[in-house]
């Protein structure tokens, strides 16, 4: 007899819903996680006393709707500001994005000028194709060869969309409907920042037209584009935590896997970092799968092939994430006064432009930090006090570019010097930011890789290239083409098709692979 039916490695957004799944499907299933919290990075934390950050997630991604039915995702308490964000540059206007799209397309005319209608409105049309071939939205498919992304087109429009997406850069997609790099600077800006913060490629870059296409993908059937929670997005884990444990599932903290255990060419459980084993016939991970497949799994328990695949994995996450605990809310100074109004502070974005973008990353990769770092500011409190102490905010900054690849020894100087440029930059818009601050936290790539297992500091586990998508990144039993040999092993996490981003698509697939596996299919 087994210790249990089921073993989930890490307890982050895919594991637990894949342990939620499996409990609710029969399999007395234990959720074994490393930290001291489940969530991982789209769990809401007390960094300071009274003060609540979103770790790294923020928003839900699109989710398809058998999954937030099946979760009950839709009963969570939402946030919904009536401005989402605020895009900032040095060049032309601010871009306010309205959540009532009707005002967002008036005030993109009025303040952009019609042609940026038309090419936001070609953008996302142009988006379309590519979304389709990536399976932006499938659910319990696996991913498409490129033979069958070239099927998803039904003209010569869209099947050039999926050359594109597949060799093309964003500067190639942004040129050919928003060409007015002054008038146009906030958009442009806007879209080479959502396509690049999930890959290691500047804007003109061939290759970087994948990170545009996931980003732009428009979800089908009402579903919502983002979604922010009351009390930040760690609502999702703990909603998922509690339907987990309701069903008799068992969760474990400070519970570290050394090894997954095989016998006999199938998964025989795990052994936690204390010397302990757990016996169960299925485990499933939601570590990244070259974590998985190269040092929990023995590599001689698997093809050479697969191990050399999953090796090959690109994790230069090339970011730095910060955290603030203010002790009051920042005053932006003219031109950008229009931030001061209330709910106008929840989401702002300091953008440095496409061309200017293009350029950090090269200064990136011979180890140099920009001196104006690309900044995606977060103040959540702005629209919900939970968050924080009564008249003080909990801030984050996402900024690019930090210089993953410089040797060891000057790491933290150089994470010091960004998180300098970080604070200096916000400071040059809101000037009495850096005033405010009563602690802050920097976690740069190789942080995030202690404290969650990313490898890289990579929140995809498989930065967003073309050769890491569809076909290239696995699902729950490997690559369709490369399966994974061992009975009982599934992948869950945010490197399978489906990631990344908090759409809970991984995690759902391998919980009902697994379930179909062991005949207790829904």
């Amino acid at each position: 007899m087994s210790d249990y039916d089921a073993i989930v490695v890490g307890a982050g957004h895919n594991g637990l819903t894949a342990a939620a799944i499996l409990q609710r499907g029969g399999l007395r299933t234990v959720c074994l996680e490393a930290n001291h919290y489940a969530g991982g990075m789209a769990a809401s934390l007390e960094l300071v006393d009274g003060f609540h950050f979103e770790i790294a997630g923020s928003v839900q991604f699109p989710t398809p709707g058998v999954i937030r039915e099946d979760l009950g995702l839709d009963t969570l308490p939402t946030i919904e500001p009536e401005v989402m964000s605020t895009n900032i540059t040095d060049s032309g206007p601010p871009l306010i994005f309205y959540r009532d799209p009707v005002r967002l397309m008036a005030h993109l005319g009025e303040a952009h000028g019609n042609e940026a209608v038309m090419g936001m409105a070609a953008m996302f049309l142009w988006a379309q194709a590519p979304a389709r071939a990536l399976g932006r939205f499938d659910v319990r498919q696996p991913p498409k060869t490129y033979d069958e992304m070239y099927a998803c087109a039904t003209n010569e429009q869209e099947r050039q969309a999926i050359t594109d997406m597949l060799f093309g850069s964003v500067t190639d997609v942004v040129d050919r409907h928003l060409p007015d790099r002054d008038k146009h600077a906030s958009l442009r800006a806007m879209l080479a920042y959502l396509a690049v913060n999930t890959t290691y490629r500047g804007p003109a870059t061939p290759g970087s037209a994948a990170g545009l296409a996931y980003g732009l993908a428009s979800p089908p059937d009402g579903m919502p584009m983002m979604t922010k929670f009351a009390g930040g997005v760690g609502a999702l884990p703990v909603h998922l935590r509690r339907m987990f444990t309701e069903h008799g599932g068992e969760l474990r903290l400070h519970a570290r896997v050394r090894a997954i255990t095989t016998a006999n060419g199938r998964i025989s459980g795990v052994q936690l970092e204390d010397g302990s084993t757990i016996s169960a016939p299925i485990v499933v991970s939601n570590l990244s799968p070259d974590v998985t497949l190269t040092e929990l799994v023995d590599p001689s328990a698997l093809p050479a092939d697969l191990v050399a695949r999953v090796s090959r994995v690109d994790h230069r996450g090339a970011y730095l994430q910060m955290h603030f605990a203010l002790d009051g809310r920042p005053e932006f100074a003219a031109p950008y006064e229009l931030l001061n109004a209330p709910g106008m502070q929840e989401s702002i974005a300091l953008f440095s432009t496409t061309e200017q973008l293009q350029q950090q990353w090269e200064e990136c990769r011979h180890g140099q930090v920009p001196r104006e770092p690309s900044i995606a500011l977060q103040i959540p409190s702005d629209v919900d006090d939970s968050l924080a102490p009564p008249g003080k905010h909990a801030a984050s900054a996402f900024a690019l570019w930090f210089p993953v690849e410089a040797r060891h020894g000057n790491y933290n100087s150089l994470r010091a010097e960004m998180a300098r440029r970080v604070i200096a930059k916000i400071t040059r818009y809101a000037p009495n930011f850096e005033k405010l601050i009563i602690r802050n936290t920097t976690f740069a790539p190789m942080n995030m890789q202690r404290m969650f297992g990313a490898p890289g500091g990579d929140f995809c586990q498989g930065l967003l290239h073309p050769d890491q998508i569809g076909i290239n990144r696995p699902g729950p039993r490997g690559f369709t083409d490369l399966p994974i040999p061992l009975e009982g092993l599934y992948l869950c996490g945010a490197g399978c098709h489906g990631g990344p981003g908090i759409s809970f698509i991984p995690g759902y697939n391998a919980g009902y692979q697994a379930l179909a596996d062991a005949g207790r299919q829904r």
